[in-house]
């Protein structure tokens, strides 16, 4: 695919001339965020991105080029969303037709965005894996090229025009946290920086149950998965490439894993403290800087939040996954004989501590309960581990056995 120089980012950030493709994104300091990790945090707000993700940068860079050379008619790309996003809008944008092949479980915001920037959509396969192989086969033509999401100097190029931006916005800045897919924003970051400041330390973050990158590097060369679930779709690629592996490898200071649970966390973190809306692929960076795993404290940082096309319904996923582990979403299984009046005995307790009943169901076809017994499963809206304590404490007062349920 060939190689990508200091140059070539350059070159992108001066065709980037036109802000209804591609703007340049502001710095944001968070003072929550950074008294939670004691440092200065200044959020890279990717996600206010016409298309809603940094995927823009890459796609029209590689299609000014591909558009001023003029043996091209239809581009083809594969993506699990943010891709295609930007490479319709960037092929519609530079006179471009463009075929977009997408998993057959995509995000419908994503999918519904990406028609709605001019791209044929084409729902293939189950993972991104598939939807790539698929892609390409509808690349065969002498009038057609495929635009990969990360395996090309051209993308990788475009991706690292962010480097350039949060050098000259934040001189000062000592480390700069990238989520990683494919390697393609890592790898334009990394050496932009690596160019302007070599002392600025970047480091990746994955979700630990698509992390290919760590693997790779153990190994020298490029490792997959074949079936990489994460709630942050956006970097479940599966696989990075022999060009973003070296770029990794040569200027890439640090690489981190973080969980589902953890993405889940930021997520909520970035609406309640950041009043900011990002998928979990955009999340992971302020996971990364929330987590064990990466100390940031005294140093001023940034975490790149990639983008902000959230499906609605993984969304309420997501939060309930965060309500729950902050014990603000409880499910209470009580033991109960199954006469009139226990629940509104219980649901009095839970009432008089404040907190509020979203469902309740009776369960009587259960192995362990003895005849004329019930569990009563309560979902509890509470503010915290304190409150559901108290909560909890109370119902075991009244003679009755509770059992926290997932």
């Amino acid at each position: 695919m060939g190689e990508v120089e200091f140059a070539d980012v350059r070159a992108a950030r001066e065709r980037f001339d036109d802000e209804s493709v591609v703007r340049e994104t502001q710095l944001e300091s968070n003072r929550s965020l950074s008294g939670m990790t004691d440092a200065t945090v200044y959020l890279k707000m990717e996600h206010l991105q016409r298309t809603g993700s940094f995927k823009t940068r890459g796609a029209y860079n590689k299609l000014l080029q591909v558009a001023e050379r003029g043996d091209v008619s239809r581009v083809v790309a594969a993506s699990a969303g943010n891709h295609a996003q930007g490479v319709a809008l960037a092929a519609t944008t530079v006179g471009l037709d463009s075929t977009i092949v997408m998993p057959r479980h995509a995000p419908q915001a994503k999918v519904d965005a990406t028609r709605s920037y001019g791209g044929d959509v084409e729902l293939y396969g189950k993972d991104f894996q598939a939807a790539m192989a698929h892609a390409k086969t509808l690349a065969d033509g002498d009038d057609v090229t495929f635009v990969h999401a990360y395996d090309d100097p051209a993308i990788v190029a475009g991706q690292g025009t962010i480097g350039i931006e949060i050098h000259e916005a934040l001189p000062a800045v000592d480390t700069v946290v990238v989520p990683i897919g494919g390697g393609g924003l890592i790898g334009g970051i990394s050496l932009a920086l690596s160019e302007l400041d070599p002392d600025v330390r970047v480091v990746g973050v994955q979700a630990a149950s698509a992390a290919t990158v760590p693997d790779s590097l153990d190994k020298g060369i490029p490792q997959s998965i074949d079936d990489a679930k994460t709630i942050a779709d956006g970097i479940a690629t599966g696989g990075i490439s022999e060009l973003t592996l070296g770029l990794i490898e040569d200027h890439v200071d640090e690489v981190v894993t973080v969980s589902d649970d953890e993405i889940a966390n930021a997520t909520l973190i970035l609406l309640e403290r950041a009043k900011q809306l990002v998928e979990g692929a955009g999340a992971a960076s302020v996971a990364a800087i929330l987590s064990d795993d990466l100390d940031v404290a005294g140093e001023t940082v940034v975490p790149v939040l990639g983008g902000g096309n959230i499906d609605i319904s993984m969304l309420q996923v997501v939060l309930d996954h965060a309500l729950t582990d902050r014990e603000q979403l409880l499910r209470l299984r009580v033991r109960i004989t199954d006469q009139p009046g226990k629940m509104s005995d219980i649901s009095e307790v839970i009432s008089d501590h404040g907190a509020n009943i979203r469902t309740v169901r009776h369960d009587r076809a259960v192995g362990d309960l003895q005849v004329g017994e019930a569990y009563l499963v309560f979902q509890v809206v509470t503010s915290g581990s304190e409150h559901a304590r108290s909560v909890i404490e109370e119902i075991e007062a009244r003679g009755y056995e509770v059992e926290r349920v997932l």
